[in-house]
């Protein structure tokens, strides 16, 4: 009986701790946030709206495309790590279809540049 205990034992320990963190996590905002919010706090951040307004008012269409966009690079470089790494064994076929992914990549991200979607008015 004590074997199995024991075999247990490790995965006792790391519900504990995982516990303890998850509860130390969602204690410590908190113990340590700012409670006297100024004006400068509650202004716009990054999107551009006030942080307490209407949850039902108009949202620019760009933001929506840069973040298409962000994630259309931060794929392209996830595909790019990989093929690097193996560039010896997939030979010039895999080169070429690399090729034509970027090219791909290239000529919509140029549609976008000249559209003027990255333009901020």
């Amino acid at each position: 009986m004590d074997a199995v205990i024991a075999s247990y034992l490790p995965i006792i320990i790391f519900l504990l701790v995982s516990a303890g963190i998850g509860a130390a996590l969602l204690i410590a905002p908190f113990i340590v946030a700012y409670k006297d919010p100024d004006p400068e706090k509650l202004s716009a951040y990054e999107c551009g709206f006030n942080a307490f307004d209407d949850a039902r008012m108009k949202f620019d269409v760009r933001f929506y495309l840069v973040a298409i966009l962000f994630i259309i690079f931060d794929l392209e470089v996830a595909f790019l790590f990989p093929w690097a790494v193996s560039f010896g064994e997939i030979g010039m076929m895999g080169f070429w279809s690399m090729m034509v992914f970027l090219t791909v990549l290239t000529v919509g991200f140029i549609y976008e540049w000249k559209k003027g979607a990255l333009e901020w008015d």
